[in-house]
């Protein structure tokens, strides 16, 4: 072979020999699984098959902050529930709070209950998914379970058939609640600047209150089966407390007056990795405290402590990066807010250490306490005699100008801001969202799980379950988060800028 041909054949060679080198050295999850939206996970080995670094993409991008600009106000709660099919009744009432702010008005008791009972049917309906068809499989079924048993299929082998139809029947009966008072159960009308649209027919009370103390009863045979299924398996305890998913961060969630976890209303409570109280501020104030960092290789946001400045996906006191959610929630506030929640939190601290409790797959338990309290609520509220009260409105009277509502979603703090003209047309729009709040702690959960797993390049399925687990834990809803301005991102504007570069190149004589 002549000289020159064999350069072109040896530079070849080199080249597929290091295609080949780096394909080996990239593993790929695409898709992710069992979470509201699409993502994938890439991890990249070392010449030692060790892992490098993994990261959480989010490839999908949405622009609801951007075409909500020039609405009525009025029509956000509606709008703003399109974002998700799954938590639909969090952004409807967090756009229905921030009405509420937006037009100073403040709604009657009754049409506040309503609003409240609404809310944790829903909290406990969308725990129940996660707990039992989400997250569940993972300690139901088993981490390492082939992927076709690890879903409801796997679930309902496992529980037995009794048992799941429980759970399906609950669920449609909670959404059916959510119907009857909010017009639809996917994207709710119930919610108006100032009260509601519907009030409770006293007729329809004793089957919500049936409803309710039978919600209470399946939410406390949750906790049990949790009990009989994980925290009595020393292996599950093993995995909830290993170094693998835990993270030393801030916390952050919604209190009432005496620190206890409220889902609907209450200021925001910040405690630090060691558990003293950072901040409490009210929603209004979120700006002093929450800023957004942006990545290239992520459509997600990620959510700090504005005060602390950003550092980076670190942990430790020192960092600003901080967690919502259930885990979250039971961390930052003093205590749960109704009893038999508050004796679950108890044993939980007390089985896992103390608090702050820091293993993000303790949250999985973290959500069953919380479906205790949501059906506790709803006992509390359909007993309530001014419930039924026909006084569930006052109109606003006040010029629009700004206004800010938030809730506890399930997966954490959500936060709706407008900012209208005079006529109460949308000039801004922002969202924060809990998968965004989360975001930075998600990165860092996967990457860590994914440094302690593999090894030396041994990669099995049963090895990228786990690594899942470490984002499946915070039930992200990426839909939800990836709300940001097309071409305000670095990831776009890098694949502009490299797009006129190429273009260039090839129009160069």
């Amino acid at each position: 072979m002549e000289p020159h041909a064999q350069d072109l054949w040896n530079q070849a060679a080199q080249r597929a020999n290091s295609a080949y080198a780096q394909a080996r050295r990239r593993v790929t999850i695409d898709p992710i699984t069992r979470l509201e939206g699409h993502g994938k996970i890439d991890i990249f080995l070392d010449e030692q098959g060790d892992v490098e670094q993994a990261y959480l993409q989010i490839p999908e991008l949405r622009g609801f902050e951007v075409f909500c600009q020039g609405r009525p106000a009025e029509e956000m709660p509606q709008i703003t529930s399109r974002i998700c099919g799954v938590c639909p009744t969090a952004h409807h009432m967090a756009a229905t709070k921030a009405l509420d702010d937006l037009y100073r008005v403040e709604p009657p008791p009754a049409a506040r209950k309503i609003r409240e009972l609404v809310y944790h049917a829903f909290m406990l309906e969308d725990h129940a998914l996660h707990v039992y068809l989400l997250g569940g499989p993972d300690f139901i079924v088993g981490p390492d379970a082939p992927p076709a048993l690890r879903n409801v299929l796997g679930v309902a082998q496992k529980v037995g058939p009794e048992i799941a139809r429980s759970v399906i029947s609950m669920r449609r009966r909670l959404r059916d609640l959510i119907s009857h008072l909010g017009g639809k159960v996917i994207h709710p009308v119930l919610g108006l600047p100032g009260g509601v649209a519907k009030r409770l027919d006293p007729a329809k009370l004793p089957e919500f209150q049936q409803l309710a103390q039978d919600a209470l009863d399946f939410a406390l045979f949750t906790h049990q089966v949790f009990h009989d299924i994980v925290l009595k398996n020393p292996a599950y305890i093993e995995l909830i407390t290993s170094a693998d998913y835990t993270h030393r961060t801030h916390y952050m969630g919604l209190v009432d007056e005496q620190n206890h976890v409220n889902f609907y209303d209450g200021q925001l409570r910040v405690v630090t990795p060691d558990g003293q109280p950072y901040a409490r501020f009210d929603v209004r104030q979120y700006r002093d405290y929450i800023a957004e960092h942006v990545e290239p290789w992520s459509y997600v946001k990620f959510c700090y402590l504005k005060p602390l400045g950003w550092h980076g996906f670190t942990e430790g006191p020192t960092s600003s990066i901080y967690a919502v959610a259930p885990l979250a929630r039971l961390n930052a506030a003093e205590d749960m807010a109704t009893p038999r929640a508050r004796e679950a939190c108890r044993e939980f601290f007390n089985t896992l250490g103390g608090k702050p409790v820091h293993h993000t797959l303790a949250n999985h338990w973290a959500r069953v306490i919380e479906m205790i309290q949501a059906a506790e609520r709803m006992v509390a509220l359909v007993n309530d005699p001014e419930i039924t009260s026909d006084q569930i409105r006052r109109l606003p009277t006040e010029r629009p100008t700004v206004g800010i509502g938030v809730v506890e979603a399930p997966r954490g703090t959500l936060i709706h801001h407008y900012e209208t003209d005079e006529r109460g047309l949308i000039t801004r729009a922002n969202l924060i969202v809990a998968t965004q709040n989360n975001a930075a702690r998600i990165a860092m959960s996967v990457d860590r799980a994914a440094k302690a797993l593999i090894r030396k390049g041994d990669v099995s399925e049963g090895l990228l379950n786990r690594i899942e687990m470490a984002f499946r834990a915070y039930d992200p809803c990426f839909g939800c988060a990836t709300h940001a301005q097309p071409g305000q991102l670095p990831l776009v504007l890098n694949l502009y800028d490299a797009r006129k570069r190429l273009i260039r190149q090839i129009r160069r004589p």
